[in-house]
């Protein structure tokens, strides 16, 4: 061989090892981590740990092991983590309290993980993700009530605050629908995840609260035998609520081909928000001095004032007995007035707000297709 050939073939021959032992660089597409925005929120109010190093949001892989990291054995979650935070999840878990370290649907929690765990390994094929997902799946079919439906955190009743119920459902819903997300469900798991939306289905249902007869909304939590509306928290008064409500109304809307009973409970609850409108006072945030609460801070207060020209709005609880709306201090203690509430309590809790401004702009579109 003439030496130029061997020259020539030297490199090309590197040239090939070179492309041979070059990591492949595997380009995956971004996945919304919108639904954990709340248990960010509440790690970022109350954590005592913080972290300046965060997974990059495209870092799918990285974030999912991080929610594999953090699984129980259960199947489940606990609630208040910061996903994308890089930490040791043992230091995380271990500053918790035994009680705060369980599994919950607290907070929008668990089906934002099966939702997430499922997508990435829609995108990487590996059996880790799935079999996370797998998991809790597992755990919400071992946490329905018999008759239907999931509680929360605080009380052992049906309950609607922080999405609980309406969270699972909307992920069962996308598993009856045959969101390709969730193709590699085997046909057992499957069937029992579709006779526990038909379940929880009919719990919602049952829980739209009647006041003379007439149907209203619902509550925040309701008993799951006599799916009344009952008592969560001190200040959580048996009622209808505006803000819970809305999110059921709008699950109602997205199911396709809805029975005669569905129409009858969206037409009916959409006909109790525009009657539970108040007008004539103007809700909001206003600017302060920035002030500590709990270990964050905060530079806004909120207020409740009359304002002939401000958009309505609704309150967040309405008395099951004429329908008028009304607050609580911590105690239980039923106020009337914005101002009666501490600051705390002000900024931490939404007594009013916009939601039902969702539901009425989709009523029209949703009517036009049945």
């Amino acid at each position: 061989m003439k030496p130029i050939t061997r020259i020539i073939l030297f490199f090309v021959l590197a040239s090939m090892a070179a492309c041979t032992h070059q990591p492949q660089t595997k380009t995956y597409t971004y996945i919304d981590l919108s639904k954990f925005e709340d248990g960010i929120h509440h790690w970022n109010l109350y954590s005592r740990i913080r972290s300046g190093e965060r997974f990059d949001t495209i870092d799918i892989v990285g974030i999912a092991d991080n929610l594999l990291a953090y699984q129980n054995e259960d199947g489940g979650w606990p609630k208040n983590i910061d996903w994308l935070a890089k930490l040791d999840p043992d230091t995380v878990i271990s500053d918790l309290s035994v009680h705060y370290r369980q599994s919950t649907f607290d907070n929008r929690n668990i089906f934002p993980q099966i939702e997430y765990l499922s997508a990435v390994y829609g995108q990487t094929g590996d059996e880790k993700y799935r079999a996370g997902a797998e998991k809790g799946f597992q755990y919400i079919l071992n946490t329905e009530y018999p008759a239907g439906g999931w509680r929360g955190w605080d009380a052992d009743v049906i309950t609607f605050n922080d999405d609980v119920m309406t969270g699972i459902m909307y992920l069962l819903l996308d598993v009856k629908t045959n969101d390709p997300n969730y193709g590699w469900l085997k046909p057992e798991m499957h069937d029992k995840l579709l006779a526990a939306y038909e379940r929880g289905l009919q719990v919602i249902l049952k829980c739209q609260v009647e006041i003379n007869g007439e149907k209203t909304a619902w509550c925040q939590q309701h008993d799951f035998n006599t799916y009344a509306p009952v008592q969560g928290r001190k200040y959580e008064h048996p009622s209808v609520t505006a803000r819970e409500s809305c999110d059921i109304i709008l699950f109602l809307m997205r199911i396709e081909q809805p029975d005669s009973a569905i129409v009858e409970a969206i037409e009916s609850s959409v006909a109790w928000l525009n009657k539970a409108k108040i007008e004539g006072y103007r809700y909001g945030d206003f600017p302060i001095e920035e002030r500590p609460y709990h270990e964050t801070t905060i530079n806004f207060d909120r207020e409740f004032v009359p304002d002939s020209t401000a958009k309505p709005v609704w309150a967040r609880y309405y008395d099951l007995e004429k329908g008028e709306p009304f607050l609580s201090l911590i105690d239980g203690t039923i106020v009337y007035h914005l101002c009666d509430i501490s600051f705390d309590r002000r900024v931490g809790y939404e007594w009013y707000g916009f939601w039902p401004e969702v539901v009425l702009k989709a009523y029209p579109e949703w009517k036009k297709r049945q």
